[in-house]
């Protein structure tokens, strides 16, 4: 007889290879027709809601890793929540407007300077609709889940009639005004940009020395005096209206061979040395505030510059003397505001010399004029010093190229009247990490205003008209007017229609009297945009205000966390969030930035092909995605393997309480279950409750460690182990049996719960297998495990029978390498413990202990033997019969050779 047909073999259909790639598209398929998010949304009616804001990616390309690292983690968070009990609404939405898409449409050989506006608009939204579909398509084959049939997308027009709406009432508070200071200019985009569209580079600058003659000295200097200034764009020197020096520093007049100069008296020696020169005498030294409304001469020009007082002089770099062009810098412009000096720009949108400048520099662009005026100030005998520096220097981050600093008149969001609201706000909000919160303090504390107006096609308008007289017509029926418009036709009818016919019918202004009017060119920073969602799309669609999460990459602080807070702040009162936590950025497996020019990006679409979405939401959540991040071949093969392991334990599980074998009313009482069965279950309620309280905390990397250390140790390794020999050669009905299985049928319905934000597919598969749901497992809520038994004495006991565990399996592997057995089923294990250890085998195992550690037999004796860690051990080979079905070695066996169990079970069949 083959006693093997005897056993009771594990049986499952679920599969040891999970063919992700192949089966996961039909899941997706399967929550989109079973309509999945609307009955999770339906069974939470009037549960608590719990609304995580989804950030609007740009909408345009195929997502990237970044994309799906951000997309897969919201998703863990919804899906996790509502496991938990709450309501969780996701809108997933897009950002639509701005440089980019135009840029591709540009690309397309669509020009929108030889077409008529509207018609590039269209052609602008039809290329973003394509790329939200596209990137949809992206983000649901990661197996997310969301309301993507009716997303969020700042260029429809109910969107952006909301945000007609919240200019109107900002500006109707007075935190809208159009005035003209320095803004940093894109000449690549030819349009302002604000702080948030702004990222650093280092390039190599001309940083030049120059010498500015006194004109009237006021009775303190003589005319044969120089100042000399330093700057890094010397394109800027036709520009200088002022020398800024500081009020209490002390400034030195100096004879050279080269003549007279004033500069930072402690700079001198330095100076000196760098210019070359011989002759140091030290004439006389003034407070700089002594100094003040001295004239000099204008190298270039036939014009004064005024030496001025200014606090932000410092003495780190240069000469103590600034020069100043307040066309072209921020501190210019405020300081010399204070002196009734306008700012002065003669560059133009383009980033090239004007007219004014001369027919000597006219046309040429800043980077070139560099040179010119350099040369030219040689020419005049004014330059005494060029070097070259490399430093930090601003970027358009669209264009990566360099910006301006360039004076134009611009629309701009008051930060200063609604800063300290702002601040409050911030210290009232939980930041995660906590350091995002002062790092959201600095930014806000040391913001400028909001330059919102940029000068684009491609974006909201800014719905402002002008009266005959130019004045700007601030009036809230007109601001309403224009957004009932907007949300009956959508923004393109800004362009399509002349200013009297997008005003109010009859409307008359006093700036006015022919009735003429003229609307704003510019459009909104798109920033403006994405800061209005919370109006126009969670309070749009009734969820409230304001959300309890938002969670976007580390670079948001600058960008859509500070502009959601100011527009949260000036139109509700308050910030938009409860939380914020952020992500780092994704590197390659060697921690350098991906790029398509290095070839070592990594796309997630092919990932998902290759390996399944399962296993990237694996790796998104096992990271510190906090922190800047890796991902490579060698880490997602690593997660394959940990995906192996954890499928592996899943399946070994459910072939264990399949159908035909075991059903929920073979369950045994908890309480009647042997202590070693219990332990599992206290094991299984404390990685219950760590897991669940990880998720609330968006621990997602120490949920995912628990869990897998509780299957693959706990389970894999240790309690299916040995318990093999239970639920193979038992009766099938067997009440030890059954106990077995009902900690393993109890363990599924824990951790298939706890897997299923994560490992969303593969958790809905072993759901079609165990039924625990009757529709999906993501309809279902984490499980409750009640143990009506003192966990901790349970934990104590066995806790203390695993150390004496340790100790003979170290004894049966010395054993092993003496060759004194083979398997360890061949082994007699003699034990000297203590009287309680004893007593506590006895007690936990009174029949059972040899099966407990996996050996033919166990004598548990007086005298002194090999001493381990906590008891004394000697193995060696034990005597008796092989059974050739159970293959324990028994002394008492029947004439088949069978031990007196293995009979006992077929004589029972």
């Amino acid at each position: 007889m083959d006693y093997k047909d005897t056993l009771l073999m594990p049986k499952t259909a679920f599969e040891m290879r999970g063919k992700l790639p192949t089966k996961e598209p039909n899941m997706q398929k399967r929550w989109k027709e079973g309509k999945l998010y609307e009955k999770m949304l339906e069974n939470r009616k009037g549960a608590k809601p719990f609304v995580l804001h989804d950030g609007p990616p740009y909408a345009n390309g195929d997502i990237h890793i970044g994309h799906a690292l951000n997309k897969i983690i919201k998703d863990v968070i919804v899906r996790s929540h509502y496991m938990e009990g709450y309501r969780t609404p996701f809108i997933p939405g897009w950002d639509t407007h701005g440089l980019p898409i135009e840029t591709a449409i540009t690309k397309l050989g669509h020009d929108r300077k030889k077409m008529p506006l509207a018609e590039f608009r269209q052609l602008c939204h039809d290329y973003a609709m394509q790329q939200v579909a596209a990137q949809k398509k992206g983000f649901l084959s990661l197996g997310c889940i969301g309301d993507y049939d009716q997303p969020y997308i700042t260029l429809k027009k109910e969107f952006e009639a909301d945000q007609i709406k919240i200019f109107g009432k900002m500006a109707m508070d007075g935190l809208i005004y159009k005035g003209l200071k320095p803004v940093y200019w894109s000449p690549s985009s030819e349009s302002a940009l604000a702080e948030a569209e702004i990222e650093y580079h280092d390039i190599k600058s001309p940083t030049i020395y120059v010498a500015f003659a006194v004109k009237d000295g006021k009775g303190i200097l003589e005319s044969d005096t120089s100042f000399i200034i330093w700057t890094t764009t010397p394109w800027t020197i036709p520009a200088n209206l002022a020398i800024c020096l500081n009020k209490d520093f002390t400034y030195a007049l100096v004879q050279s061979e080269k003549g007279k100069f004033i500069v930072l008296a402690e700079m001198v020696d330095a100076l000196w040395e760098k210019f070359g020169f011989k002759e140091k005498t030290i004439l006389k030294t003034y407070k700089g505030s002594e100094l003040e409304k001295i004239t000099c001469q204008h190298p270039l020009y036939d014009r004064e510059s005024l030496v001025i007082l200014g606090d932000h002089v410092t003495a780190d770099a240069g000469t103590g003397c600034v020069h100043t062009a307040p066309g072209f810098g921020a501190d210019d412009f405020f300081v010399c505001q204070k002196y009734g000096i306008d700012a002065y720009c003669n560059v133009d949108e383009h980033g090239c010399m004007m007219e004014d400048c001369g027919e000597w520099l006219a046309g040429q662009y800043v980077d070139d004029a560099n040179k010119t005026v350099t040369m030219k100030l040689d020419e005049l005998g004014c330059l005494l010093k060029l070097e070259w520096i490399t430093h930090a220097y601003p970027h358009d981050w669209r264009t990566k190229k360099p910006i301006i600093f360039r004076a134009t008149t611009q629309w701009f969001a008051s930060i200063d009247k609604i800063r300290e609201k702002l601040l409050a706000e911030i210290d009232a909000v939980d930041w995660i990490p906590s350091w995002g919160k002062q790092r959201m303090h600095n930014m806000i504390a040391d913001r400028s205003d909001w330059c919102i107006s940029r000068q684009r096609a491609w974006g909201v308008p800014i719905p402002i008209f002008y009266a005959e007289d130019d004045t700007p017509i601030m009036d809230e029926a007109v601001f309403a007017h224009v957004a009932d418009l907007f949300a009956r036709y959508g923004s393109n009818v800004w362009f399509e229609r002349d200013a009297k016919d997008l005003l109010p019918e009859g409307y008359a202004h006093p700036g006015s009297p022919n009735g003429i009017f003229r609307k704003e060119t510019d459009t909104m920073d798109v920033w403006f945009d994405s800061g209005s969602s919370h109006t126009g799309a969670m309070m749009a669609r009734g969820l409230g205000y304001p959300a309890d999460l938002y969670f976007e990459g580390s670079d948001q602080y600058r960008g859509w966390f500070n502009s959601s807070l100011i527009v949260g702040t000036a139109v509700h009162g308050g910030a938009p969030y409860r939380q914020v936590l952020s992500h780092g950025f994704v590197m390659d497996e060697n921690g350098e930035k991906m790029s398509k020019s290095r070839g070592n990006s990594v796309s997630p679409k092919e990932v998902t092909g290759k390996f399944g979405a399962d296993i990237l939401r694996l790796w998104a959540t096992s990271i510190d995605y906090q922190a800047d991040c890796r991902i490579g071949d060698n880490i997602i093969k690593q997660c394959s393997e940990t995906y192996r392991k954890v499928r592996n334990t899943f399946r070994f599980l459910l072939a264990n309480v399949n159908a035909e074998d075991f059903t929920k009313e073979d369950l045994q009482s908890v309480s009647s279950l042997p202590i070693s069965d219990q332990y599992m279950l206290v094991l299984l309620a404390q990685t219950n409750e760590k897991v669940r309280k990880a998720y609330k905390e968006y621990r997602f990397a120490d949920a995912v460690t628990t869990l897998t250390n509780l299957m693959t140790n706990d389970f894999s390794a240790y309690y299916l182990d040995y318990a093999k020999d239970i639920l193979y050669i038992e009766k099938k009905d067997s009440v030890r049996r059954r106990q077995v299985q009902t900690v393993i049928y109890m363990a599924l319905d824990v951790l298939v719960r706890l897997w299923a934000p994560i490992l969303c597919h593969t958790c809905e598969e072993v759901n079609d297998f165990l039924h625990l749901e009757a529709d999906s497992i993501h309809l279902g809520s984490f499980a409750k495990v009640d143990l009506p038994f003192d966990a901790d004495a349970v934990k104590a006991k066995l806790e203390r029978l695993l150390l004496i565990r340790s100790d003979v399996f170290k004894a049966l592997e010395n054993a092993r390498n003496a060759k004194t057995i083979g398997k360890s089923l061949e082994a007699h294990v003699r034990l000297h413990v203590s009287d309680a250890d004893r007593a506590l085998i006895e007690e936990v195992f009174p029949d059972n202990f040899h099966q407990w550690l996996i050996v033919s037999k166990v004598t548990l004796c007086e005298e002194e033997l090999e001493a381990f860690d906590v008891c004394q051990v000697q193995v060696g080979p034990c005597e008796g019969t092989v059974c050739p079905r159970c293959w324990n070695i028994t002394d008492s066996h029947a004439e088949d050779g069978l031990c007196d169990r293995c009979r006992a079970v077929l004589d029972q069949a």
